[in-house]
């Protein structure tokens, strides 16, 4: 890679901007439950907390902010944030920015993922095709973060999805292949299948990590309504070679 794809900025750890809580993410996290707390102050100065802790201390957290950089993508301004989101979902990452419709910029367009996809694609085939570009950001949806291990964990889940976007060229609006991958590697690779948190769905354990992410990668696909129709049939094709794709780490981090 010779050249940054994204604008140059200072990492902002975070930032609490109410005006900039807009959001048309391509990449959303399979449903979250439900919140945890109905203080907001209290969510937004414990996520605040959780991720400045992760940037400062998650040895995963810190290599993967470390390899955008080294591969040419240094993160901008307010790349990773906290936000109040409207819809049950824990994190996401992208805003669909240039001919994408605009918003209101208010806490209830971080959920409307599907809407948001529909329109973008209607208005870029409406403009003779011209490319949608995806801003990078990070958004943390404070209400759904029980903990800071979960709040790690979506970090590093919309990290690889950064990474994704940096090194490869691709389409993750019209390109349902592209999207199932990323979504598989950011499932696995953050751990968010791992055996505690999903021992009351286990009825298998030898082999239930792959079925956790391909249930949660589909889950996400199917948000694109581009792929919505046929979300698992593009999960499963991508599977062999997404699940066992490491990058950036030499081998699976919760092996290391």
């Amino acid at each position: 890679k010779t050249e940054n794809q994204w604008p140059i900025g200072t990492l902002n750890s975070m930032s609490n901007d109410s005006s900039d809580k807009g959001s048309r993410s391509p990449f959303s996290t399979a449903s979250a439950p439900s919140s945890v707390r109905s203080d907001d102050s209290e969510n937004s100065r414990l996520c605040n907390r959780w991720v400045n802790n992760g940037l400062s201390q998650n040895k995963a957290i810190q290599f993967l902010v470390g390899h955008l950089v080294e591969i040419g993508c240094t993160p901008p301004d307010k790349f990773i944030q906290c936000r109040k989101c409207e819809n049950p979902q824990a994190s996401g990452f992208g805003k669909v920015v240039g001919a994408a419709p605009v918003t209101t910029n208010k806490a209830s367009d971080c959920g409307k993922t599907a809407r948001s996809f529909k329109s973008a694609m209607e208005l870029q085939d409406a403009n003779g095709g011209r490319q949608l570009q995806i801003q990078p950001e990070i958004f943390i949806c404070e209400q759904y973060m029980e903990n800071q291990t979960m709040t790690h964990k979506s970090l590093v889940h919309e990290l690889i999805h950064a990474i994704d976007l940096c090194r490869t060229k691709m389409d993750p609006m019209k390109n349902c292949l592209h999207l199932a991958c990323t979504e598989i590697r950011a499932e696995n690779l953050s751990g968010e299948c791992g055996i505690f948190r999903e021992l009351p769905r286990i009825e298998n354990l030898f082999g239930h990590g792959g079925e956790c992410v391909k249930r949660r990668a589909a889950l996400s696909v199917r948000a694109n309504p581009n792929c919505t129709e046929r979300a698992s049939e593009y999960v499963e094709a991508a599977m062999p070679r997404c699940f066992r794709d490491n990058y950036p780490f030499e081998r699976h981090p919760n092996q290391m």
